[in-house]
């Protein structure tokens, strides 16, 4: 008995994991606010960029075509943009990326505005590669993450558009949505799919892809497809085509519950890597590294404000030093859910200075939107009400924004108190 015993709670444990893990997309808070961030990062990257597009990623880069073609010949990154070298295709290639940003941040058919989110970084970043600042590596890896994870299931139109099918009695249960209520996708998601199937196709017979990220696209757009009608003919099929459906459901989440992980693991390597990297350096050991960029003046937008910081030698120690601290120790602090907390609001305001100090407002957005996924779900679900209350005030403040709350009753005059019986209530 004595070895059966902890046989038994460790299959228990394994069983209820199992279970866990198949039965949910665990983290819906936490991946919709990675889906947000990164897609609001990149979108106001383009968009700020969009005066200086041509000199970055298109015909005028310094980085030719010709540069970027031996490249990609070399190490067989994926990029639309090798296509063809005409301004018109680079134009439309931006535009695509922008959009499919755009519909990445609002949770818009977020299956196939990933994917094509995941294409519009990779072409654009793989295009000319000197063109980032460190926050690009975090993108370009998310924008794969996303595509096999479940990130519309809260805080997206996708979520809304399934939870009003659901609420008027149109919605059928039957899952295309990644929503908590799975619904069978309408005539815009139809469309949008036959559409890419038609730009794959002729992509693929125009040669434009290798054999690797040709299976790839092929088989994105297949399981796609199939989810969508496992969804639809389990509404009147029977007990085998609702299986079926489940079937394909665990798998979904499989695939999101393991990117998840794989997201945290990455991050976790982001901080610890940097950190065990700065303990090597001699100006983190001596605690002056923080005062060197801020008297760069590529990295000072407000001089004066970073002159002020840098001449307090007691500060930049303190910085310094708890870089380096917080860095490393991060992962370890995983275990203890009150110290990874106050080692992550560090590390964010960490990054918030960063964007104001040093001017780089993309890579820190970026690795805010990477240490989302450790947030607690309690903070992240008041932060959504708080938003939701705050929008619902500023459209009824607009013209036409909507009736205004009902006036309150007005006040009754108060009854006199009753007095309770005498008895247990007393002494309550």
């Amino acid at each position: 008995m004595g070895v059966e015993g902890p046989r038994v709670r460790i299959e228990r444990c394994v069983s209820r994991g199992l279970s866990r893990v198949t039965a949910q997309a665990l983290g819906p808070y936490q991946t919709a606010i990675v889906r947000i961030g990164f897609g609001a990062a990149w979108l106001l990257f383009l968009l700020r960029e969009w005066p200086h597009r041509q000199e970055l990623y298109g015909p005028d880069s310094p980085w030719s075509w010709g540069l970027a073609r031996q490249l990609i010949d070399t190490n067989d990154a994926f990029t639309v943009l090798m296509w063809s070298s005409s301004d018109s295709w680079f134009q439309l290639v931006y535009l695509v990326a922008v959009a499919a940003a755009a519909a990445v941040l609002v949770g818009w058919h977020t299956r196939a505005s990933t994917v094509l989110f995941m294409v519009g970084v990779l072409s654009l970043q793989n295009r000319s590669v000197f063109m980032g600042d460190g926050g690009d590596n975090v993108i370009h890896l998310m924008a794969m993450y996303l595509v096999f994870t479940r990130c519309a299931q809260v805080w997206s139109l996708d979520a809304h558009r399934a939870k009003r099918a659901d609420g008027d009695g149109s919605g059928d249960g039957s899952g295309t949505g990644d929503g908590p209520v799975r619904t069978v996708g309408g005539t815009g998601g139809v469309v949008l799919w036959a559409v890419l199937g038609a730009v794959l196709l002729g992509s693929t017979i125009a040669g434009g892809f290798s054999l690797g990220w040709a299976l790839f696209y092929w088989a994105m757009w297949a399981v796609h497809g199939l989810w969508w009608a496992v969804n639809r003919v389990a509404v009147r099929g029977g007990a085998a085509v609702r299986e079926m459906r489940d079937v394909c459901d665990i798998l979904a989440n499989l695939a999101h519950n393991g990117v998840l992980l794989v997201i945290m693991i990455e991050v976790c390597l982001v901080y610890s890597t940097a950190g065990w990297f700065k303990i090597q350096g001699t100006r983190w050991q001596d605690g002056t590294a923080v005062y060197y960029p801020m008297n760069l003046d590529y990295f000072t937008p407000w001089p004066e404000l970073s002159h002020l910081l840098a001449g307090n030698g007691l500060m930049i120690f303190l910085v310094t030093y708890g870089t380096v601290a917080t860095q490393v120790a991060f992962p370890f602090t995983l275990l203890n859910r009150r110290a990874k907390n106050v080692l992550l609001t560090f590390m964010i305001l960490e990054h918030l200075s960063i964007a104001v100090l040093l001017g780089l407002p993309f890579f820190s957005l970026a690795m805010i939107a990477a240490d989302a996924v450790f947030l607690p779900t309690v903070f992240l679900v008041w932060l959504g009400r708080r938003t939701t209350a705050l929008g619902g005030r500023v459209r009824r403040l607009m013209p036409g924004g909507g009736p205004r709350p009902p006036e309150p009753a007005p006040e009754q005059p108060a009854e006199a108190p009753k007095v309770p019986a005498p008895g247990p209530a007393w002494r309550s």
